[in-house]
This record gives C-alpha cells, sequence and structure tokens, in this order.
C-alpha cells in the first residue's frame, strides 16, 4: 500500500506527454492532497498527444460522498476486490483509467518493533507511474477530480515483502510499464487484470526520515510579524 509519495517535477513532466503542467502542487502527497495526474486524451487525433495532464485529489471521492474526507480511507483500491467495493466500482465498471507519475513512494519499515521511513525509488532514479483510477463528483458547487492507486498483494515478493508490520499483509503498488502505459490509458475492465501485477525487479529502497520542522525560537517570531 501507499499512503505517500515524492511526485514528478515540473520539468518531468515532458518525460510523459508534449503537454506542460499548467497547475501546481506539493513535493509531498498524502491523502487529500492534489498532484498530477494522466489520462487518456480522447481528442489525440486533432491535437497529436495520446495523453493529457489534470490534477486530482490523492484518495477516491466517491459519487455519493458528502465531503473530501473520504479520501483519508480510499488512497489505495485491492485490485482483488476494485470490482465490488462501492467506492471504486463506477470508476473501474466505467473504465475511468488513469496514471499516476511518481519519483519516490513511502513505505515503513519495521526494526526492532519500531517504524522506519522508508523511499522506495528506480535504480536509475527515473519516474514511474503507478496504475491508477479516477472519479468526478460534484460537492455543493465544487467538481471535484480525485483518485486511487491500484494495489496487489505480494507476501511473497522478494522486495515489497519486507515492509509494514511483520505480521500484516504485504501490499504492492501496481506499476504500468512504458510499453504498457497507452494500453492501461485505454483499457477495457475485463482486460485490465492482465496488468495488475506487483512491483517488477529494478527498484532500491533507502531510509528517509521525516524532516524534522524547525523549531519556534523568539528570533524566528521576530521575522513573521
Amino acid at each position: 500500500m501507499c499512503a505517500n509519495f515524492q511526485p514528478i517535477t515540473q520539468t518531468q513532466a515532458s518525460r510523459f506527454t508534449n503537454q506542460q503542467l499548467s497547475f501546481d502542487f506539493k513535493d509531498d502527497i498524502h491523502p487529500g492532497y492534489e498532484a498530477p495526474l494522466l489520462f487518456a486524451n480522447l481528442l489525440s487525433n486533432t491535437r497529436g498527444d495520446p495523453a493529457e495532464w489534470r490534477s486530482a485529489m490523492f484518495g477516491m471521492i466517491p459519487k455519493w460522498a458528502k465531503d473530501t474526507s473520504f479520501a483519508k480511507h480510499t488512497y489505495n483500491a485491492r485490485s482483488e476486490t476494485v470490482a465490488d467495493k462501492p467506492s471504486f466500482k463506477h470508476a473501474w465498471y466505467n473504465n475511468q483509467f488513469a496514471l499516476i507519475p511518481v519519483q519516490t513512494i513511502y513505505e515503513p519499515k519495521y526494526i526492532n518493533g519500531k517504524a522506519h521511513r522508508y523511499g522506495i525509488h528506480r535504480e536509475d532514479n527515473e519516474p514511474f507511474t503507478v496504475a491508477g483510477l479516477y472519479e468526478m463528483v460534484k460537492i455543493g458547487d465544487q467538481l471535484i477530480r480525485s483518485m486511487t492507486m491500484l494495489t496487489i498483494n505480494a507476501d511473497n515478493h522478494p522486495f515489497i515483502s519486507q515492509f509494514h508490520k511483520p505480521e500484516d499483509e504485504k501490499r504492492s503498488i501496481v506499476v504500468i510499464e512504458p510499453e504498457h502505459r497507452q494500453d492501461w490509458l485505454n483499457m477495457h475492465h475485463e482486460d485490465a487484470f492482465e496488468l495488475l501485477k506487483p512491483m517488477g525487479a529494478g527498484y532500491v529502497a533507502e531510509y528517509l526520515p521525516k524532516p524534522k520542522k524547525p523549531l519556534k525560537t523568539a528570533q524566528m517570531d521576530v521575522f513573521n510579524r
């Protein structure tokens, strides 16, 4: 599973499409934050680019939601049950597939009973794309686009199984390799399962503790007045 990731940068957008990112986003994404998302460009025959960027909230907001608090619970969708879960099945059966480009995902590794934050990224430091679903919902006067990452069991995975609590089920995000990105964006749900696989080889993990917030001092207060 993944509840926190580092998205691509503005300059990396050109590695996925000819379009530039026209919106801002944080460099450390948590549920409820906006992040870049790749969609199939339905007008690609006239515009020449098969994919386009949109900003989307991390955490699926279902059609029947009254507010965006759902994002705290729906940032991951289990591949094994996604077609049955009320929060995800509308997007699944309507083929609302998307790609979430990331630089690093963060997962806890337990050492001597204590969680340590590790960053997982490609060995070559290139960004990669996670299989996602998106949804559009109107809450009040606000139109909200949201997304979730698809995950799959990884209990026996030689790399991913080292993360999370020893007694917990191990879950891997689903990475869509470059040669299958257009396939995924234009996928029909009945065929999607063939691409739902754990992360492949070529990834490394490094200890990346969360930066501590600087202590507030009297001198700092002077500059904030």
